[in-house]
Formats: C-alpha cells, sequence, structure tokens
C-alpha cells in the first residue's frame, strides 16, 4: 500500500472514530438528562446498632452475626470484656425491591425481634431530582426471659415491645447523614417511675475512606424527664466504627456503650457511660446472597 493511501486510512478512521465518540457523548448527556439514583448511601442495612437506609433488593437475603463484648472496664479478670458476650443473629429478605421484611434472635434479654421497612423515596442527581433517601421502619420484640415474680400474674402481652421510625439520609459525595425520628412503646417497664413511651432523635452517618473501607458513627439522643424518672440512671448510646468491604462479606467492628442490638433494648435500656469506660467492643458480619436468579 502506498503511504498516501495508508495516511489516507489513518485519518478516516480517526475521523469516524472522533465522531462516533461524539455521538456517544451527546447520547449519554441525553440519557442522563433527568433525575438518576444516587447508591450506596451505606454498604449494610445497619449502620451500627440500628437501621440503615440501605435497602435489599427482590430476591436478596441477607443473614447477619452480630456480637458484643462485656465492658472494657471490668478489669483484667474479665479479660477487659473479652470474656462476656452476647451474640444476635438474623435473616433479612426483599420481598419486594422497596420492601423487605427481618426476623431475628439474640441472647441478651433471649429477645426475638421481626421487622418491616418499606422505601418511600430514593435520592437522585440531576434535573429535577429528588434530595433524600426515606425509608419508613415497624419492629416488634419479645422478651424471653423467665418472669422475676412468677407468683404475680403475668401477662405475655407484657413481654412485647414496638418500634416506629422513619430513615432520612442524604449523601454528599463521599459522606452520608441520616436522621432517624423515632416512637417506642414498651408494653411493661420495672417501675411506675419508668416510661412506657420513648421519643428519640437519632443521627448517624459513614464517610468512605478508601475503596473498601468506611468509617461509621451514630448516636440517639432520648427525651426522658428531667431529673430521670427511673430506678436506673440511663445513658444515650454512642457508636463509632468501621465498614470493612471483603468479597462479598461487610464486616463492621464498633465500640459502643449499649449492649443491645436491636431498638428494644439499645433505645432506653443503655446503661453504659462512655466517661466511666462503660464501652462494649464488638462486630457486624454481613452476607447476602441473591436467591432469585435472573433470566438472561
Amino acid at each position: 500500500m502506498k503511504p498516501r493511501n495508508l495516511l489516507f486510512l489513518i485519518f478516516m478512521l480517526v475521523g469516524t472514530s472522533i465522531k462516533a465518540q461524539n455521538l456517544n457523548d451527546l447520547l449519554a448527556e441525553e440519557s442522563t438528562d433527568g433525575p438518576q439514583p444516587v447508591e450506596a448511601l451505606f454498604k449494610a442495612t445497619r449502620v451500627i446498632n440500628g437501621h440503615s437506609v440501605r435497602q435489599l433488593k427482590k430476591g436478596e437475603l441477607d443473614y447477619r452475626i452480630s456480637h458484643r463484648f462485656g465492658r472494657v472496664n471490668s478489669g483484667a479478670y474479665e479479660f477487659f470484656g473479652l470474656d462476656q458476650s452476647n451474640v444476635h443473629f438474623s435473616l433479612e429478605y426483599g420481598l419486594l425491591d422497596r420492601l423487605m421484611v427481618g426476623i431475628g434472635r439474640g441472647t441478651y434479654e433471649k429477645t426475638i425481634d421481626a421487622f418491616v421497612r418499606y422505601n418511600i423515596a430514593n435520592q437522585q442527581r440531576g434535573k429535577g431530582a429528588f434530595p433524600l433517601t426515606i425509608s419508613y421502619l415497624s419492629t416488634i420484640e419479645a422478651i424471653g426471659l423467665k418472669w422475676s415474680d412468677p407468683s404475680r400474674t403475668n401477662y405475655f402481652s407484657s413481654r412485647f415491645s414496638f418500634m416506629q421510625q422513619l430513615l432520612i439520609a442524604r449523601k454528599f459525595s463521599k459522606m452520608t447523614i441520616q436522621l432517624m425520628p423515632t416512637f417506642v412503646h414498651r408494653n411493661l417497664v420495672p417501675t411506675e417511675m419508668d416510661q412506657n413511651d420513648l421519643l428519640a432523635i437519632g443521627v448517624a452517618g459513614r464517610y468512605k475512606l478508601a475503596n473498601r473501607l468506611a468509617l461509621t458513627g451514630e448516636y440517639y439522643y432520648v427525651v426522658r424527664p428531667i431529673p430521670q424518672r427511673t430506678t436506673q440512671k440511663m445513658y444515650n448510646p454512642l457508636s463509632f466504627g468501621f465498614d470493612i468491604e471483603t468479597g462479598g462479606h461487610v464486616f463492621q467492628i464498633m465500640l459502643t456503650n449499649s449492649q443491645g442490638m436491636r431498638e428494644g433494648g439499645f433505645i432506653g435500656k443503655t446503661t453504659g457511660s462512655w466517661m466511666k469506660g462503660d464501652i462494649h467492643l464488638g462486630f457486624n458480619i454481613s452476607r447476602v446472597f441473591t436467591l432469585n436468579s435472573k433470566k438472561k
């Protein structure tokens, strides 16, 4: 082939490539002109103890193991809390892309719990985008401990507590902020001084440090009378942790002043104080399976 013919062919190929690239860019701009979903606000369905807006898709099953050791200030005899532990096992399933349910069992107060969560709206970006992800959560918990006084009249309904919560989150680049207005009702409380109904407002966050590593934190302010009308002083749950993604698993390691791992346990029943060293080391391990394989 003559050199001038080769140059002519190269110019033709380059020109065609540029035109094709420009056409692809125009098509991409046109296709992303409307609102586009914002993803990966959180990597797991829990921030630390409380729920996140991370939603399981239809057919996804999340098997979760949560573990909390004893208090760090328990001393060397208890190996700084590592000799003690509470464990919680749970299964969560996506019935629909916007609807998920879950059930679990924990050693803390021998609790059985269940929840249903519905995704109301998703954060979007672009023209006409909705700025928030919003979910509604409803839970029920039953304490399985033996009655402290079997001689009195004890009702099965007294074992139950209920929680209603809104999860409102927004992602800002590497950071996600979530608010959780919460209402908890307990059918039975220890004394007449304790409240059956509790209001709380939670705030949680996630900051992406690397592709598979993120810093997390959550805090719940529980509205109580001043001074508290309880037999034992309660504290607001405060937790910090790291999310580590490891090939299909999400491993979460945390420090928290709460021993409970479900809302009925850590909202209103947190007796540990960070200032006194009542801190629990813990972890969550989450593994998601896809049960409904899509036909191609």
